[in-house]
This record gives C-alpha cells, structure tokens and sequence, in this order.
C-alpha cells in the first residue's frame, strides 16, 4: 500500500468568512495518519474564494472520511467535497 492524496474543496458560508481564520482552524483539525500539505483560495465567483485543502493520507490507516466531517463541521463551512483523489 502507500499513501492518497485528497484535495477538499472547501466552500465558505458566504464571502464574510474570514478565510484566514478558517485556514486556522482547518489547520487545527489535522490529526495523525493525515498529513497536511497545503491549502489555496480558489474564486468561484462574485467575490466567493473556496479553499482547496489539499492532504496526504497513509491509505492503511485511513482517516479521510473522519477529517471530511471534521471539515464540514467548522463553523463557517457550507460544503466540503472531495475534487481530486489519487495515489501517490
């Protein structure tokens, strides 16, 4: 086995989110087997940024569906969905 790499998209609640802060606690939110390698603000539109976050998970461990909730659980977040997974 190895390791996946995952790249979340992260979509605000509305453009009045701090995106710094929200990149914080997202931080925060990585816990062992999920190794963080980094987040980006990607616009959609109208002043709407996303954050791309992207992780590498040991594929023995697991863990995606775990930080996935986690996610989804910050304040400030409408949605999280999974835009890229591949091996690596």
């Amino acid at each position: 086995m190895g390791e996946v790499g995952i790249i979340y998209q992260v979509m605000p609640e509305d453009v009045e989110v701090d995106l710094e802060d929200l990149k914080s606690r997202i931080t925060g939110t990585v816990k062992d087997p999920i190794k963080l390698n980094q987040i980006e603000e990607k616009p959609i539109a109208f002043g709407l940024k996303a954050l791309h976050v992207q992780v590498i998970i040991d594929d023995k461990k697991g863990g995606a569906d775990e930080f996935e909730a986690a996610l989804s659980g910050l304040a400030g977040v409408q949605s999280v969905e999974v835009v890229h997974m591949g091996l690596l």
